[in-house]
């Protein structure tokens, strides 16, 4: 009965009391935003955003993309069962959320975010860059592609707080901002991935974003004063 019970209580019981909490903590945080131009941008050219994120500051940005000014987003999800909890989350805070990951699932989830964004022009997607299991902080080429796929263009998120909790046994070092935080959110410009571009080209620009989104989050960390024992990336093991 321990499986039964523990499943019962991570897919039942646990998601509606974390969405509660989240709630109740994101409504304290006050949002700064640096660069919103290359948010707004895009658009008013007839292009939809493809965000790109690092996993770990997941939960700051969440909260600040429901909001109704924002949007509507779809969002990639895992579909393991702690995954569960999560699109759970993602669904009440009124994202639309396609199941996949850079480990499983990953093709079936590209393949629902881009029937998505061609059946609805006015839908964004977002996606965590370095997957659902890392390694941290190294960007994926799956936002590119569905930018290649869709002819949207993709924008870096970043997201710091000075005053966080960090999850130092997680992979990704979570990081959610504490009550009555001042939460930095920042765009780098927008990439655009030319349909008939090759690996190398490919290659180049995923380079390009992982750059960028490093870059871009250091800046919003100097400007926080947040600070980690460990650097943002790490970078996957020399074969």
């Amino acid at each position: 009965m321990a499986r039964p019970v523990r499943d019962f209580v991570v897919r039942q019981l646990l998601p509606p009391m974390a969405l509660q909490v989240y709630r109740g903590l994101a409504r304290s945080w006050r949002y700064v935003v640096h660069n919103g131009h290359h948010l707004t941008d895009p658009p008013r050219n007839g292009q939809q955003i493809i965000g790109s994120f690092l996993h770990a500051r997941c939960f700051q940005m969440l909260h600040f993309f429901s909001l109704p000014e924002r949007g509507p987003y779809i969002l990639m999800c895992s579909p393991s069962r702690d995954g569960d909890a999560m699109a759970y989350l993602q669904h009440k805070l009124g994202f639309r959320v396609a199941r996949g990951s850079s480990g499983s699932g990953g093709a079936k989830g590209l393949v629902t975010l881009i029937k998505a964004l061609r059946e609805q022009q006015t839908l964004n997607a977002a996606l965590s860059v370095d997957g659902s299991r890392g390694p941290r902080g190294v960007a994926q080429a799956g936002a590119l592609l569905l930018a290649q796929k869709v002819g949207g263009v993709v924008v870096p998120f970043a997201s710091s707080a000075r005053h966080c909790w960090v999850y130092a046994r997680s992979w990704d070092r979570t990081a959610i901002p504490r009550p009555f935080s001042e939460v930095h959110v920042g765009f780098g410009a927008p990439i655009a991935v030319p349909r008939g571009i090759d690996d190398v080209g490919m290659e180049a620009l995923r380079l390009q974003l992982e750059q960028s989104m490093l870059a871009v989050h250091a800046e919003l960390d100097r400007l926080s004063g947040f600070r980690d024992s460990e650097p943002l990336q790490v970078p996957p093991p020399r074969v």
